[in-house]
């Protein structure tokens, strides 16, 4: 029996290393794609710091909360403010069209008299809550005063979360600032003279997150796409696997197999057992790139103990039967090669999708978070990121190994029965 098994497994190898296309599909695509996807993803996070957002800059105002939100935004040191355009002053107009056009990502366009209108309706506020207190004063001004607006005009490619980010931001900076003229004016008015500081914040916020060894887990672009473009890769084998068993009984080569002293599950064993190596090279591959390769890219170099490499290799295994179980039921239904690739790349691609390795679950729709619970890389990554980002350990990806390894036992299991009905009928 061993001796068969060890049969198989190297006849799968020699199929396996025939097929340089299969090779590339397995190894060099996941490696092209994981060094890719995390320079791009690095290089964005890098540029809300490293680099600033040229922004037009239109100030009608030209008093002290336009130059408030001026000195705010240049101390954040994410934006360059732009007031001229060739040797002239940018108007609103200008601003307008430039963004528009995509020639800048931003314009912000602070109204006229922003800061004396303001401070008027303050007035008129704080005079009518004293009179209504019987402390009537005499600086009450009934001039009616218009709402200001400040215009932000974005590029149309801008993503809504950078829009929501700086309107957040300019909000916060305005609503202090009012907050500011409301207590100086009562201050004023009741003829104080506190040297209260009105921008110290009483309630802040500070962040909690894991730690090992008494040092920070700080996620970065290395963490999110190792496993997620590991996955991607260990899936892709659907793609060869699902080739070579359509191959095998269009050739006439698994009829003489099992026509052999060789059970049909000693076949099948033989495939697993060179899959699963085959994922764990996939998965050490991309492992030495990030650890290697990725710190002379000037990309975060991906440190793990060797706990969590173990316990990566484990849930690795049972990402890798899911797959397996995949490619063997694709492989014995299909009938032919056309029909078994596409199908089988364009699956794993939208697995892929809905698993959240490309997007996010939390941003998905309502609809589509409840469809990720079904797809096996879902679960494989919610894992990884388990070890990797929440610092756990083996009781906690238990219940993910163990979901995996149901799906391939579901799937491997309804490929063989529709086998052996085929094979009777």
């Amino acid at each position: 029996m061993w001796f068969k098994l060890w049969q198989c497994v190297v006849k799968e190898f020699k199929l396996l290393f025939r097929d340089i296309g299969g090779l590339i599909t397995l190894f060099i695509m996941p490696v092209i794609l994981v060094v890719v996807v995390t320079s791009i993803q690095d290089s964005t996070y890098q540029s809300f710091s490293a680099s600033k957002i040229p922004v037009l800059w239109i100030d009608h105002d030209q008093d002290s909360i336009s130059l408030h939100v001026k000195k705010e935004l240049e101390a954040s040191q994410s934006f360059s403010l732009i007031s001229t355009q060739n040797n002239k002053e940018v108007t609103e107009a200008t601003a307008k069209e430039l963004v528009f056009k995509g020639k800048y990502q931003m314009a912000i366009v602070i109204p006229k008299n922003l800061t004396s209108d303001l401070n008027i309706k303050v007035r008129q506020n704080v005079d009518g809550i004293l009179d209504e207190m019987g402390m009537s004063t005499s600086t009450y001004d009934p001039v009616e005063v218009e709402k200001k607006e400040i215009r932000l005009y974005f590029d149309p490619a801008t993503q809504a979360a950078f829009k929501n980010g700086i309107k957040s931001n300019i909000d916060k900076m305005v609503a202090q600032l009012e907050s500011d003229a409301i207590y100086k004016t009562f201050e004023t008015q009741l003829g104080g003279s506190s040297s209260t500081s009105f921008n110290d914040t009483f309630i802040s916020f500070k962040e909690i997150v894991p730690q090992e060894k008494n040092a920070d887990i700080v996620p970065n672009s290395v963490q999110h796409n190792v496993p997620a473009w590991t996955l991607f890769a260990i899936f892709f084998i659907m793609v060869p696997l699902s080739i070579n068993i359509v191959k095998e009984k269009n050739q006439g080569t698994y009829l003489r197999l099992i026509s052999s002293p060789t059970s049909n599950s000693i076949l099948y064993l033989g495939k697993i057992i060179t899959y699963l190596v085959i994922c764990l090279l996939q998965f050490y591959t991309i492992l030495l790139i990030a650890k290697v390769v990725f710190p002379y890219m000037n990309l975060p170099e991906l440190n793990l103990s060797f706990n969590k490499i173990a316990l990566m290799s484990a849930l690795t295994l049972t990402a890798g039967l899911a797959a397996i179980g995949m490619a063997i039921l694709l492989g014995i239904v299909s009938k032919t090669q056309e029909q078994s690739a596409p199908f089988g790349a364009t699956f794993v691609i939208i697995l892929a999708a809905v698993g959240g390795v490309w997007i996010p679950v939390f941003a998905m729709s309502q609809v589509m978070q409840i469809a990720s619970k079904a797809s096996p890389m879902n679960w494989a990554l919610n894992g990884y990121y388990d070890i990797i980002l929440r610092n756990g350990s083996l009781i906690d990806i238990i219940p993910e190994m163990i979901l995996l390894t149901l799906f391939f036992v579901v799937f491997t299991t309804c490929a063989l029965l529709y086998d052996k009905k085929k094979r009777t009928v």
